[in-house]
């Protein structure tokens, strides 16, 4: 038997209706993709696409249909936008793409590998990542944050910027700038401090890295040594963005207690709502190590530590400057209310007199020689990384799944819970 109804000029048989149907109960079924990723699925499958039916609900003509059937991806979106890219089964990008060459680094869920792309055999930092750990620790919108600021962060000299980001059943892959020039942790460890000049151009490029993350709305909330890295010639490139905080608008709060620590504020520690300021604090707590040697309220008694940053004043040493002992006192500031940067955020810290001698837009175009130079010798130098990731075997830190791998209910669970993470640039830029 065929029903039939005029639509559109269309008749509606009943395999047509049923094929609608089918769309709809898919529809239902994949909302909590969001509609955006739902709607992508669709425009980029070769045969739904071509479907006249579809077309219509998406209000496509045939040459749109034959348009969206192109499998290069988009480019990303401007920083400013909502950054929903899609699911993950649409991404060109795979660790088969990559020679993994060393571990040059590990984190709570995973490796940072050395990797040279096959074909633009270019040197990327490869960051590996456990969904499985991910999960266990319900850490999943912090990786897609981490994500999302990534992508926003192309447009910064002093922030790492990402490649690609692509998933496997098991894993997530961030493909990041290759950065040898070492950690400032690993550079504070061997020379114990650093003299004023040099302290003050690193706290610059930083402060204009937070800066340029606050005109985002993104709050960094993680600032150490140990997430500043030195590139080849010596500048500061901030890297691990996990922690971050987005949409917080100049006057907004969030009240997560996240963090390092020696590096936490004081209304953090006390679960108050908190601002960007948060960041200033702790780039004082930066700045105080790089002039002293240890984080201004350091104690190997965690408790002890947390009392000193709530209840202890400040103590200045007089082996710095009056202008570097000032901008201490100000980023310190106990209460955020009176902190400097709580009213004109980065603008405050330009302006600080420790930072006369800088030329802010000599410093933004890297114009500015850095006061060390890191002496690498090219990609393959790994003089600044810790021999105890170096040593370890590659062989096993990828683990690339299978394609004829059996998706059991756990990585069907990690796959729905990292939806539009995958992410790769338009096919040109290998070109």
């Amino acid at each position: 038997m065929t029903v039939q109804a005029k639509t559109g000029g269309q008749e509606l048989t009943y395999s047509r209706m049923r094929g609608i149907v089918a769309i709809l109960i898919a529809f239902m079924k994949q909302r909590r993709m969001g509609l955006n990723d739902f709607i992508h699925k669709i425009a980029t499958n070769s045969y739904t696409c071509k479907h006249p039916d579809v077309q219509t609900i998406l209000h496509i003509n045939p040459a749109q249909a034959a348009e969206c059937m192109n499998t290069n991806p988009s480019p990303p979106p401007s920083p400013s936008s909502q950054i929903n890219l899609g699911p993950s089964s649409n991404s060109s990008a795979k660790p088969s793409d990559f020679n993994f060459l060393t571990v040059i680094g590990k984190g709570s869920f995973g490796k940072v590998l050395l990797a040279r792309h096959k074909v633009d055999e270019k040197f990327y930092a490869v960051k590996v990542l456990q969904k499985k750990a991910i999960l266990k620790k319900k850490e999943e919108k912090h990786i897609m944050s981490e994500r999302n600021v990534l992508l926003k962060n192309v447009k910064h000299p002093f922030l790492v910027g990402l490649h690609f980001s692509f998933q496997t059943t098991d894993k997530l892959y961030f493909v990041l700038d290759y950065i040898n020039g070492g950690e400032l942790f690993y550079h504070l460890q061997r020379e114990r401090c650093f003299l004023e000049p040099r302290a003050r151009f690193y706290a610059a490029e930083i402060a204009s890295a937070l800066g340029y993350l606050h005109s985002l709305n993104i709050v960094y909330r993680d600032l150490k040594p140990e997430n500043i890295l030195l590139d080849s010639q010596g500048h500061v490139v901030l890297t691990d963005f996990g922690l971050c905080k987005e949409n917080i608008e100049p006057n907004g709060t969030t009240s997560t207690f996240c963090g390092t620590p020696e590096y936490l504020a004081p209304e953090v520690l006390h679960k108050q709502p908190y601002d960007r300021t948060v960041d200033w604090w702790c780039l004082g707590a930066v700045l105080y190590e790089m002039l002293y040697g240890l984080p201004p309220f350091y104690s190997r008694n965690t408790a002890e530590m947390y009392d000193n940053i709530l209840n202890k004043p400040l103590q200045l040493k007089p082996n710095v400057s009056n202008a570097g002992r000032h901008l201490l006192e100000g980023l310190l500031q106990k209460d955020r209310t009176k902190r400097l940067g709580a009213k004109e955020d980065f603008q405050e810290i330009k302006i600080h007199v420790f930072f006369s001698p800088i030329n802010w837009n000599d410093l933004i175009e890297k114009k500015i020689t850095p006061p060390f130079n890191p002496n690498v010798s090219g990609p393959n130098d790994l003089q600044h990384f810790d021999p105890e990731f170096t040593d370890e075997p590659v062989s096993g830190s990828i683990g690339q799944s299978s394609d004829s791998i059996l998706i059991t209910a756990s990585v069907k669970e990690a796959a729905e819970a990292f939806l539009g993470f995958s992410y790769a640039p338009p096919m040109d830029t290998f070109l």
